[in-house]
């Protein structure tokens, strides 16, 4: 087993959003990678109840998403990304700031994304994400969104041509029509 502790680093730049670099051991059999220890986020001691894997096809972009009761935590298992953060939550001293960042297999890292930071990304090649998260999948009242899109919240996705987007992901809102009782 890797006994190398990955401490969670802060992002400055949204309050509570972590990313842990991941330690591989590699030989002529493989990889081998720890992907979560509890003692990485020592300040979050949430539970972790549900495994969730995310396929998508370069080009496809998901989300933003946010959520009221769920904390995630990604891994990327193949390929690369561009991840877009948002900081919707009214009370947080980073409310509205924005970022893009890169997840690849060359610097393998876990992403801490709590609640109320709308988060998405775009598969910058074929690519898998595993997801731990603290909730039940509850699409009916915890699976909210914002336009990926949203000019007010400023992400530089950084794209040549329009993403694949699902139908529930074209018709997210901007962040100025979000009512407030839908807003963290």
């Amino acid at each position: 087993m890797n006994d190398q502790i990955s401490p969670a680093r802060p992002i400055e730049t949204i309050q509570g959003v972590f990313t842990v670099p991941l330690h591989v051991i590699e030989d002529e059999r493989g990889r081998f990678m720890e992907t979560f220890r509890r003692e990485w986020l020592p300040a979050m001691n949430w539970d972790r109840i549900q495994t969730n894997r995310s396929d998508s096809r370069a080009g496809v972009l998901r989300g933003l998403h946010y959520h009221f009761h769920q904390i995630d935590y990604w891994t990327l298992v193949n390929g690369s990304i561009r991840v877009g953060l948002a900081d919707l939550r009214h009370n947080s001293p980073t409310c509205g700031a924005a970022l893009t960042l890169d997840l690849d297999l060359n610097n393998p890292t876990g992403l801490f994304i709590p609640s109320g930071v709308a988060h998405g990304f775009y598969a910058l090649t074929d690519c898998t994400l595993m997801y731990l998260v603290n909730n039940y999948y509850d699409g009916g009242r915890d699976e909210l969104g914002v336009a990926w899109d949203d000019p007010d919240l400023g992400l530089d996705w950084g794209l040549d041509s329009p993403p694949v987007l699902s139908g529930r992901d074209q018709n997210n809102p901007r962040l100025r029509d979000i009512s407030p009782s839908l807003r963290p």
